[in-house]
């Protein structure tokens, strides 16, 4: 039988905030990671792009301290072509290059323009990402919580029972180990809520009609559309123009859409870029298969996407496919309902009229779904998102980390980004140390006293960012002296 303080399921974004958060406050902290690797959607995903983004001050910026350690790991991109200013036949999508003379902090916004094609002075002026090598990063943050001392993790682990405590509690997991792991509190950092719909709570997926939250994009019956869903795949530089041969059987025409989709591109600062088909695959056609059909299904769609691209745009005949994200990046799927949930108005609000008591984490990215439905609305302002949102209603133990909390599902489109769920995880780790050291609950805990520990921690909670923070982020290490590869608009 094994005990600790809190037991953490899923090593993604949520889950290492959290973990890193319980164990630097002196918490017995065990993570459950069903993979033999920490990052989640940012590492076995290919999510390895962090887009622009207020609100990620905290342990984000911490990890790419460390990044920038270590050549070739990580860099900063900005916009280079893309097919809402230059024509869809210029690039096919959107190309993002490294940017040596930006810094962490010019990519801590995204909020104040119409959209990305009416405004592209001010897109090209002000959005401003950070990508990264996934293998490396998840070397750094499996190493950040080993420093803490407090931390086992389980790797290649899962649970397989709840066992539950009295209402509204949970008291044990029954591991895929044989082991029983007990805990006075538990996160579910699964993504799709898995941890949670095991222990009972009352979960939704799809959309929400305008009747249930008075949401202004809300349709007028609930349905079952969900973000869209991408297989990212990654392609090197070779010496000589060659166009990959296509696998038998599979179509040259697009089979799946009426045109083949736009992409993503990011450069790396080898020179291989990360590709993102916006999207591989819809939401809920995704979730009507199995994985591994849905698998081998996007895998087939890349292999014909990219054999078409390499025909128009002959530029990328001098690369080739290296390799396929190992897992498929879900945007969306199951959501907690919780002690609050965050909707279309708190984020069109914004901080200013919506600053909750219990704010842990701030973002300001577009509420932006891919698909038959997709659209992209920007935002005016940040806006706070409340610890409430990942407590799931009427329990006392339980906490979720993750794309999973209680959010609608057009706030869902905002608040998944990597580096938001990241601060979501630190808000869960800090919050669950203040009731374990208080003997309290979750919802008992003091907001004051949170929020205080959070500004420690150097996580943003307000709008402007203070001139104290500012002045932390603004100091970061120079850039290792390495050539970075831009684009390949020359090798044409």
């Amino acid at each position: 039988m094994n005990n600790c303080d809190i037991c953490i399921v899923g090593g993604g974004s949520g889950g290492f905030g959290t973990t890193l958060a319980a164990s630097r406050a002196g918490l017995k902290t065990v993570l459950i990671e069903q993979s033999g690797e920490l990052g989640g959607n940012a590492n076995r995903c290919g999510v390895n792009a962090w887009e622009p983004v207020a609100g990620g001050t905290g342990f984000p910026f911490e990890i790419y301290k460390r990044l920038k350690k270590i050549p070739y790991s990580v860099g900063i991109y900005g916009s280079g072509r893309h097919y809402l200013w230059d024509g869809l036949d210029e690039i096919g999508g959107g190309e993002s290059i490294i940017r040596q003379d930006k810094r962490y902090v010019d990519t801590m916004v995204r909020h104040g323009m119409n959209s990305i094609r009416e405004d592209e002075f001010f897109a090209r002026n002000n959005l401003f990402g950070i990508v990264f090598e996934p293998a490396v990063y998840a070397e750094v943050i499996e190493e950040m919580l080993k420093e803490t001392g407090n931390c086992e993790i389980l790797f290649n682990t899962s649970f397989t029972e709840v066992v539950k405590g009295e209402t509204g509690s949970i008291q044990a997991l029954k591991l895929s180990n044989g082991e029983l792991q007990f805990a006075k509190f538990f996160v579910d950092s699964t993504g799709d809520a898995d941890l949670c719909r095991e222990a009972g709570c009352d979960l939704t997926i799809g959309q929400e009609s305008w009747e249930t939250y008075h949401e202004t994009s809300a349709p007028e019956k609930e349905n079952n559309r969900i973000n869209g869903v991408s297989l990212i795949f990654r392609i090197s530089p070779i010496k000589h123009k060659a166009i990959e041969p296509l696998p038998q059987e599979i179509p040259q025409s697009c089979w799946w859409a009426a045109n083949y989709p736009i992409t993503a591109m990011v450069y790396f600062p080898n020179g291989d870029i990360n590709m993102n088909i916006l999207p591989t695959m819809q939401g809920e056609e995704f979730f009507s298969m199995s994985y591994q059909d849905a698998y081998a299904e996007c895998k087939k769609r890349i292999f014909s996407w990219w054999h078409n691209f390499q025909h128009k745009y002959p530029e990328f005949q001098r690369f080739k496919i290296r390799s396929f994200s190992p897992d498929i990046g879900v945007r969306e799927g199951y959501r907690v309902i919780g002690e609050y949930v965050l909707t279309e108005q708190d984020i069109a609000q914004g901080i200013k009229n919506r600053d909750f008591t219990d704010t842990i984490a701030i973002a300001d990215h577009a509420m932006d779904r891919h698909g038959e439905d997709g659209g992209c609305k920007e935002l005016k302002e940040p806006y706070a998102i409340p610890l409430r949102c990942l407590i799931p209603k009427g329990y006392k133990n339980l906490l979720v980390a993750c794309r999973a909390a209680s959010f609608s599902s057009i706030a869902a489109t905002s608040c998944r980004l990597s580096r938001t769920i990241m601060q979501l995880g630190q808000g869960a780790g800090n919050a669950i140390a203040l009731a374990v050291k208080s003997s309290c609950a979750l919802n008992e805990i003091s907001h004051t006293l949170l929020r205080k520990k959070l500004e420690e921690q150097h996580v943003q909670l307000t709008w402007p960012m203070s001139e104290t923070l500012q002045t932390f982020v603004r100091n970061e290490i120079s850039e290792p002296n390495i050539p970075v590869f831009f684009t390949t608009r020359n090798d044409q």
